[in-house]
This record gives C-alpha cells, sequence and structure tokens, in this order.
C-alpha cells in the first residue's frame, strides 16, 4: 500500500490543492485550514449552506495564497499564508473570537479589509476572513484523543487528518448510478493498494517514518452531495451509501487519523509514493463489504 495522493484546503470548505508532499504539523498538514470564512458574528461558514464556496479555488505561490472565483479567473485575492509575524500580520491586527461546531470562542486573527471585502462581494454575503494563529489551540474531542494534552487540530471540522482508500471510492462507483471523484470527500491522505474500506480497521500504522492513528470513522454529510464542479446540490453518494455504510443512523466513509508527534521535532513529511504499515488492527464500526461486480 501507498499514499497515491496528499491534499491541503488552506480555506475551510474552498478548493484544495493536491500537493506531492506535506510537512505534517500537530494541528494538521501545514498551511491546511489554518484560514476560515465567518460571519460578522463569528460563525464558521461552510458549503453546506453556501454552495458557491465550491467554485473558490486556491493556489500558493511562494509565500501568498491566491484565491479566485471559478468563473472570475482574472480577479485575484492574494494573503499571505502566515499572518502571526510582524511582517506578515493582517491590515488592522484585531482578533476576533470564532466559533466552529462545539468549538467555541477561538481565537482568531483578522486578515482584513480587503479581503472581507472580497469575499463578501464574491458571496453575496457579508463575511470576514480570518486565519488560525499558532498561538490558538482548538482540542481534538477528548474521547478519541490519542494524547488529550497535546492532540489539536486546525479550522477542519473535528480531526487534524482524513484518510481514504482509493479502492473504497472504486467500490462506491460499482455502486451509484454514476462515478463520483474523491475531490467531494475532501481527504487529506488517499491510499492506493488496499481493500475496500479496509482503513476503518487501521488503529496503529506508519507513513513514511511516522506513526499514526485511526481514532474515529469519517461521519459524512449532504457537503458531500455538493459537485465541486458545478456547485450544484444532489442526492449522491449519500443515497448509496447509506445502502450499506450506515452506523446508527450514520453514514460513514473515510477514517480520522491522528498523528504521532511526540518526539524531539514534533515535525515529518510525507510523499506521495511512500510505503503505508499497519502496526495494530481494531475492530472496523462497520463490516467489510461484500465484494460487488462492475455489472451489478
Amino acid at each position: 500500500m501507498i499514499i497515491s495522493e496528499l491534499r491541503i484546503y488552506p480555506i475551510k470548505s474552498l478548493g484544495g490543492i493536491s500537493v506531492p508532499e506535506v510537512v505534517v504539523e500537530p494541528k494538521g498538514f501545514r498551511y491546511d485550514r489554518r484560514f476560515m470564512l465567518v460571519t460578522p458574528a463569528g460563525e464558521f461558514m461552510t458549503q453546506r449552506t453556501n454552495h458557491q464556496m465550491a467554485l473558490i479555488d486556491v493556489a500558493i505561490n511562494g509565500d501568498t495564497l491566491r484565491v479566485w472565483h471559478r468563473d472570475r479567473p482574472d480577479d485575484v485575492l492574494e494573503v499571505a499564508l502566515t499572518l502571526s509575524s510582524s511582517e506578515n500580520s493582517g491590515d488592522s491586527g484585531e482578533t476576533m473570537l470564532v466559533s466552529i461546531w462545539d468549538s467555541k470562542d477561538v481565537p482568531a486573527e483578522l486578515v482584513g479589509a480587503a479581503a472581507d471585502q472580497w469575499f463578501t462581494k464574491v458571496l453575496e454575503k457579508p463575511c470576514r476572513l480570518v486565519f488560525m494563529p499558532q498561538t490558538t489551540r482548538r482540542a481534538v474531542d477528548p474521547d478519541y484523543a490519542i494524547d488529550p494534552d497535546n492532540d489539536a487540530v486546525s479550522f477542519a471540522d473535528g480531526y487534524p487528518y482524513l484518510l481514504i482508500g482509493q479502492a473504497s471510492l472504486d467500490y462506491l462507483n460499482q455502486r451509484a448510478p454514476e462515478p463520483l471523484s474523491m475531490v467531494r470527500f475532501r481527504p487529506n491522505i488517499v491510499v492506493s493498494g488496499s481493500e475496500p474500506y479496509d482503513e476503518d480497521s487501521w488503529a496503529h500504522f506508519r507513513m513514511g517514518e511516522m506513526d499514526f492513528y485511526g481514532v474515529k470513522p469519517c461521519a459524512r454529510c449532504v457537503l458531500t452531495t455538493i459537485d465541486p464542479e458545478t456547485a450544484k446540490p444532489g442526492k449522491e453518494p449519500l443515497r448509496t451509501l447509506s445502502t450499506y455504510r450506515q452506523w446508527k443512523h450514520k453514514i460513514l466513509f473515510g477514517q480520522n487519523v491522528l498523528a504521532d508527534l511526540s518526539g524531539e521535532n514534533p515535525l515529518g513529511t510525507l510523499r506521495v509514493g511512500q510505503s503505508i504499515d499497519v502496526v495494530r488492527r481494531q475492530e472496523p464500526w462497520l463490516a467489510a463489504p461484500v465484494s460487488v461486480s462492475a455489472n451489478e
């Protein structure tokens, strides 16, 4: 088994970037979901209710994050990738408390008026762009943490990494009425060479020279039904997944993962093509699927 793709999402719920290698940091991959759009009151915004966010793409150019709407590629917003320094601070130097799911009063830096105005114009509703500084610690659910005192997450929904096996998507696409891309599931790590949904059982595994832990299957929501190419909502993949991936009224697809960063240097690097070795397995929440033919 090998890593076949690595993806980061610098601004939560906007387009992702496929990269050949990433730096593994305590809150997740470097640059992954360090920015987030919020309402003026500080509530997080996502594609779930703002479908147009699916059409906003991003790219990294040196120390700059470039942002544009797919229908207006010449209207580009540029912001510094890192704000928490004297030379790269936000325009106003202001901070605000933001909320994301059960995480309340999370300290964040305001990027600046130009970014707020750009997103407000593109999304046609008032919003602000915020950044998570290094000093902000948002804890992982202690019920699933490996190290409750240190496990943290960026602006991702709940865990720093999401891993999906390519075979799991292939299995879904054998059942779905039309092929679905991996993009709509927004993984950080895609694995090739495993059996369908084998990642459900990976309690402890190694990628490259680093140790990772599968702590909780990912419960999927309506965001997966938004076509990343058109921003139009539909019924899939939840309709098909509900026929064989439902557990206690939740639909599971992908594995939430934590990294072991307890060594002297709490950083590491992952690269596409590195091998994956399972050290210890756990009983999966759902039984392994029965094989399905391509003609079914």
